[in-house]
């Protein structure tokens, strides 16, 4: 593996101690994987906090007739029964 010596700043610096931190990686992993990303050599992970991005690839790809199919199979969901809410 080929050797780089790299001027940051301070900013760039806590942010990659930020993560190596958070992935429990070494400095040199981190700074690795954020210029793989910064390079489009690799897709970062979604953030596990972040809600709905797991269906992201569905967007768009459903018929108005999947759309109906799923819309009439959860809206039993809408109804709220009063006995447990008491």
């Amino acid at each position: 593996m080929n050797q780089l010596t790299i001027r940051m700043d301070q900013e760039l610096e806590r942010e990659i101690r930020l993560i190596a931190r958070r992935e429990k990686m070494s400095l040199n992993k981190a700074a690795l994987q954020l210029l793989r990303r910064g390079a489009g050599l690799e897709t970062p992970k979604a953030a596990d906090h972040v809600i709905g991005d797991k269906l992201d690839d569905l967007i768009g790809t459903w018929s108005d007739s999947e759309t109906n199919a799923v819309r009439d199979a959860v809206r039993v969901f809408d109804a709220i029964d009063d006995d447990l809410w008491r």
